[in-house]
């Protein structure tokens, strides 16, 4: 069992209510989240479309503040937008009239400390930009503006950007959703290898139960509105895990066991299994 202090996200009793009149009338976008993961873990969360991922998101980014509860990130109670923290999405949302290089650079032009530093650090920090885009396979397309890219390549532009300012954490909600399978599953390649490399903790929002184990130390399970963990359920499979495991029976045997759990969701909540 590891200490309190020890856990990077710990969540006590978190509930959220959209405002005070849907609070008045218990009506909660989340409730009861009670959620400790470790330093450097890999965390995927699943469930039903509207359960509340999205909402629990920006509760461990500091988006939104728990009606109800405490939150704690990196041993500190959250009580605004967290810096330590890069985000990607499933639309990458590159800026048009700015490079690929430039895009990766913009969380560094907004956040301290290195807004600050800039002017004075931008070579340093285009290299490490530079060097951040060769990592994931974008060698040659630095200089290139996002309509000379594809959505593949638009997607690995955006995490390199959520990953520019060295974050401890990575909230990604749907990141590789609209992308082609061949080119989902590089980039689920792309990101077992910077997380194993870099050691940074990851929350994975997402509607693929196979990317979810492929990826995760642990998958929760979400139930439909209002949304609450109901399942646990640690992967135990070894790393570094390679694109082969996802056909032997062993993997597949998590993933229908993952899909039953979601399937019975219709019935009534259940506790959360271990």
């Amino acid at each position: 069992m590891q200490a309190a202090d020890s856990y990077f996200v710990d969540f006590r009793d978190v509930w959220l209510a959209y405002n005070d009149e849907l609070r008045a009338q218990n009506h909660f976008a989340v409730e009861a989240i009670d959620l400790q993961i470790g330093r450097g873990e890999f965390i995927a969360i699943v469930g039903p479309s509207g359960c509340g991922k999205s909402t629990f998101m920006k509760l461990a980014t500091g988006l939104k503040m728990p009606s109800m509860g405490k939150i704690l990130i990196d041993g500190s109670p959250v009580t605004g937008p967290l810096k330590i923290s890069g985000m990607a999405f499933q639309a990458p949302s590159l800026l048009p009239w700015r490079t690929t290089v430039d895009n990766v650079l913009l969380p560094l032009e907004i956040v301290e400390p290195h807004r600050s530093q800039f002017k004075a650090k931008r070579k340093e920090y285009e290299a490490r930009a530079r060097a951040l885009l060769q990592k994931v396979g974008l060698a040659g397309y630095e200089d290139k503006f996002p309509w000379q890219l594809s959505g593949g390549m638009q997607q690995r532009a955006s995490i390199c950007r959520a990953l520019i300012h060295e974050p401890k954490m990575l909230l990604l909600d749907e990141p590789f959703g609209a992308l082609d399978a061949f080119t989902r599953e590089e980039l689920w390649c792309i990101l077992r290898d910077l997380q194993a490399e870099q050691k940074f903790n990851v929350i994975l929002v997402t509607h693929d139960l196979r990317e979810s184990v492929f990826l995760a130390d642990t998958v929760y399970v979400m139930s439909k509105s209002p949304g609450r963990f109901v399942v646990k359920r640690d992967i135990e499979l070894p790393r570094p895990r390679d694109l082969e495991i996802t056909y032997t029976k062993e993997f597949t045997d998590i993933v229908h066991e993952l899909r039953g759990h979601i399937g019975a969701l219709r019935k009534a909540g259940a506790p959360i299994q271990q």
